[in-house]
């Protein structure tokens, strides 16, 4: 090799060298960086593993703040927050009755910022709660569930109560007496169905009660096999199962034609002209991208009233993200996450409450075990999975509470809701009930007849008149969907502020006996 091959190789290698960083770049990303024009930002998202969920062009009326809310995104978010910081304490959480408490007591005393991670993991758990609730009632008054989102729909029903259980199940890990009197509560919510069978007499025969409740808590009480079942549940099986429905609802969204908006803002009209089927070159692949331009047949059809994916829907994600983190950092920083006494089974708690998005039930079970534990559940979600196919009305999809006539709709029902619930409640407070009155009533009447029994009743009454009223299925399942928000708030907020030990109303926590205050 001649002196001068040697200096080219010499210069090849420096120059090849100083591109690393650009040729290791070019190989990771597949596309240009940063794209420039729109076939390279639709390549940027089309291409990429982690952003090809992602349609390359989205409505510009589901990128507007005040329509989604970025709620959707909020759940995502706080769930990959729940995963990290979820593995940091599983490195020093023991999962046995006899270390667990003290493996939280020292992640929160003595491993470097583990204060502040089990609190953002926390707060982040009870954050998620709250927004998936929060999205639900985004989607349902936006008329987001309607064709073709049902089966979506279905799915963000049961990433709901994926996402309470998951949240349940990690109540009881720290065992202390809150989650141990909790998760008592929660067994004996599971365990209700016993109220039935013992009202009709086949309890001996048939315990379906006894057996859920063991199947949850492995035994008749909370101990060293509840502990290993939560632990799996909230560490393993959950995750994966959410993870999963997470996966197709993000997919489904995408093939079902992107986030709901309203109708005149569709992007194809409905009529096709037949020559364009002719079209020379129809298969162009810029249609698998949603780059249709001039050879496709709905050239001519198409509305421009979309905006890139990249940047704008990746910049909106990027904040809301940025938003989730700081807003669960700041809690973190200013309020810890409760830690009581060792778990004492010979010592409960009066009052022991369930979980803040339990409290609800917990009212309910008040008044009777099976309607509150079991039937309102499943009148509840079952109610939820139905909306879509009864309502099949296809106008108003992607307009907040379908307009002025649902307004009207849903403050009226907010008030009845409100109003009903709480003469109802106040009544029962001030008289009691059927048992009071009679203390001989057959449990079954019990059970036909209570507070609980009458709430669905009056709320069933206000469904069928407003759909006798108005003729609209939309309008009635706004109405019932209302009641189902005001509902849970009254009754979350009775269970929360106003009961004391043994449950008893106390319109003041001072008032609780045995709390003074000098």
């Amino acid at each position: 090799m001649s002196t001068s091959d040697k200096k080219g190789a010499a210069s090849v290698f420096i120059e090849n060298f100083k591109r690393i960083p650009f040729s290791f770049r070019d190989a990771f990303s597949r596309h240009d960086i940063p794209p420039e024009s729109e076939r390279e930002k639709a390549a940027a998202v089309f291409s990429n593993f982690f952003l090809h969920l992602h349609p390359t062009r989205v409505s510009s009326h589901v990128v507007k703040p005040t329509y989604t809310l970025g709620l959707g995104l909020m759940c995502v978010f706080l769930f990959l927050i729940l995963g990290v910081t979820g593995v940091v304490l599983m490195i020093y959480y023991i999962p046995h009755v006899d270390g667990a408490y003290a493996s939280v007591k020292n992640i929160r005393y003595a491993v470097t910022g583990g204060k502040f991670v089990i609190n953002v993991h926390r707060w982040s758990a009870h954050g998620m709660v709250l927004v998936v609730l929060l999205h639900m009632m985004r989607v349902f008054y936006t008329g987001s569930y309607k064709a073709p989102r049902e089966f979506n729909w279905m799915i963000g029903v049961v990433l709901l109560s994926l996402t309470l259980a998951l949240s349940f199940t990690g109540y009881l890990l720290p065992y202390d007496q809150l989650a141990y009197w909790a998760m008592t509560i929660g067994a004996n919510i599971a365990g209700s169905l016993t109220e039935l069978t013992d009202a009709i007499g086949v309890t001996k025969f048939f315990d379906p009660g006894k057996l859920q409740k063991q199947l949850i808590i492995g035994g008749n009480t909370i101990g060293e096999p509840s502990l290993i079942r939560f632990y799996f549940l909230h560490v393993i099986f959950l995750p994966i199962v959410i993870s999963i429905f997470i996966g197709v609802h993000l997919w489904r969204i995408t093939k079902d034609g992107g986030l709901s908006k309203p109708l005149d803002n569709k992007q194809f009209t409905e009529s096709v002209n037949p020559d364009d089927e002719k079209s020379p070159n129809p298969d162009k692949t810029y249609g698998l991208m949603s780059l249709i331009r001039g050879n496709t047949p709905q050239v001519g059809n198409y509305s421009d009233d979309t905006v890139p994916t990249w940047p704008n829907v990746l910049l909106a994600e990027g904040a809301v993200f940025i938003f989730c983190l700081a807003a669960m950092s700041l809690l973190s920083l200013f309020f810890d996450a409760p830690l009581k006494e060792l778990a004492n089974p010979s010592v409960p708690e009066n009052p022991a409450k369930a979980p803040w998005y339990f409290l609800g039930l917990q009212e309910l079970v008040s008044y009777s075990a099976f309607v509150g534990g079991i039937l309102v559940p499943s009148i509840t979600v079952l109610g939820l999975m139905l909306i879509p196919f009864l309502d099949r009305e296809l106008h108003d999809v992607g307009v907040w509470f379908s307009g002025s006539k649902g307004i009207s709709v849903v403050k009226r029902s907010a008030a009845y809701g409100f109003f009903s619930l709480v003469v109802l409640i106040a009544f029962t407070i001030k008289f009691g009930w059927l048992r009071s009155w009679f203390p001989g009533v057959p449990q079954i009447v019990i059970i036909a007849i209570n507070p609980a029994t009458v709430i669905i009743g009056l709320f069933a009454l206000w469904y069928f008149k407003i759909l006798k009223e108005t003729g609209s299925m939309r309008l009635a399942s706004i109405a019932a969907f209302t009641l189902f928000v005001i509902g849970f708030a009254v009754l979350t907020y009775v269970g929360t502020f106003l009961r004391g030990p043994n449950w008893e109303f106390f319109w003041l926590q001072s008032q609780w006996p045995g709390i003074h205050f000098d």
